[in-house]
Order: structure tokens, then C-alpha cells, then sequence
């Protein structure tokens, strides 16, 4: 599938390859169209491949024993997630879940091994990759605990915009007001409020079934004046 070589040939850690890993990959790795709601994966479920995501956009997210759920993170296009559980051959400790249709492409477990096993390149960019993910859920965890909603708004479509974790991501991003909603952990209601104070001060732009961030150090700013 065309859109899913063009998705590869993008990626850093697969640039770095040598040519008979591109193409043992090319080769191995699958891709699934999964409908809003659908899962990715699930949680208990056994880890049998690394997940990117070509297009789309996905959460990872988890429930407590009370029913209160928390998202992790929100996965655009040009991500790649599950690592951590693939490296453990575990299962899933979480739930990747569409919120818009969405591709993603499956690279097996057994070629993931192969190239960790063969590329240092690969390993280094694992490490920075992991180092940026645990980044990622701390400030998530801290984020969960603001009140604020702009703020809490502000540093959801933030986190969407780490040039290491999402390196093929557009420089601008589009997401619903549901979809912040379910990124941010907070009501559509809230949401509309935090948006609209941020489109008064010229960082995001708000049209029909769209919140557009226009302005990202502007964004990044105003988190930091807010904290």
C-alpha cells in the first residue's frame, strides 16, 4: 500500500536501516483500517506487533478500578507506540482506541527483534524514543491534576506537537472538540470555553467540527505563563 511505504520511508528509525532490513520490513509489516471506538489493541491482550499510526488519530488510554478512565496520550499520524510492551513480550497494559477512522501499520514482533538485534541505529533511536515517551506521561500525569481547563486544553494539543515522538506530523493540527475532550479528560462544554479564550488570543483557530493550532511557540507560552 502506497500510503504506508510513503509513511515508512518518513519514519527516522526506519531511514536508518540498512537495505535488506528496509525491505525485510516492507515485506513483514501489515496494515488495518480500524472504525472510530475500534480498538488497536486491547488491554490483556498478547503484544504481537509495534503499532504506527498512518493516519487517523488514536488514544491510549486506561481505566481505574472505579471506572475513572485516563488517557495517556493522543497518537497522530506518523507515531509509532507499544515498544515498551513488545521489548517485554507482554500484554497490553492499556487500550489504543480510533477516535476517527484510522490505518495503522503492524510491524511483527519477531522482525522488531530482528532489527534490534541488528541495528545500532535502532537501538539508539529506541532509547530516545522511550526517554521522550516517559517524558510524555509524566507531564501527562501532572496535567491530569490541573484544574484549568485552557490549560489543561493548551497542553493536550501540546503534546501533539513533539518533534520526536511524531516527526511526520503537519505543523498544524486539526482535532474536534470531542476529540480534545476525550485527549484532555475534561467535558465538550469545558472544552468550548478553553478553546474560544484561546482563539482570543490568537493560538488556535476554531471552525465547524475543527480546532486548528496556528501558533505552537505562542501555545507553548501560554502554558508555561499559566502553570
Amino acid at each position: 500500500m502506497k500510503i504506508v511505504d510513503d509513511h515508512l520511508s518518513r519514519s527516522p528509525w526506519f531511514s536508518g536501516l540498512p537495505a535488506d532490513l528496509q525491505q525485510a520490513v516492507r515485506n513483514g509489516i501489515v496494515s488495518r483500517v480500524v472504525e472510530p471506538d475500534g480498538y488497536v489493541c486491547r488491554r490483556g491482550d498478547h503484544c504481537r506487533h509495534w503499532v504506527g499510526v498512518v493516519d487517523g488519530l488514536v488514544k491510549v488510554c486506561n481505566s481505574s478500578q472505579t471506572g475513572r478512565l485516563m488517557t495517556f496520550a493522543g497518537i497522530p499520524p506518523g507515531a509509532w507506540f507499544g515498544e515498551g510492551t513488545v521489548l517485554k513480550s507482554e500484554q497490553w497494559h492499556y487500550d489504543a482506541i480510533a477516535l476517527r477512522p484510522s490505518l495503522v501499520a503492524l510491524l511483527p514482533a519477531e522482525l522488531f527483534f530482528r532489527i534490534l538485534d541488528e541495528s545500532l541505529f535502532f537501538n539508539r533511536f529506541l532509547l530516545e524514543h522511550i526517554n521522550e515517551r516517559l517524558g510524555q506521561l509524566m507531564a501527562t500525569v501532572q496535567n491530569d491534576r490541573l484544574s484549568e481547563p485552557s490549560l489543561r486544553v493548551s497542553n493536550c494539543l501540546l503534546a501533539m506537537f513533539n518533534p520526536k515522538l511524531y516527526p511526520i506530523c503537519s505543523a498544524e493540527i486539526a482535532l474536534t472538540q470531542e476529540e480534545i475532550g476525550y485527549l484532555s479528560g475534561i467535558t465538550r462544554q469545558k472544552v468550548n470555553r478553553a478553546v474560544r479564550r484561546l482563539q482570543e488570543v490568537g493560538l488556535v483557530n476554531v471552525s465547524y467540527g475543527r480546532v486548528e493550532v496556528t501558533n505552537v511557540e505562542g501555545l507553548r507560552r501560554f502554558a508555561e505563563a499559566s502553570e
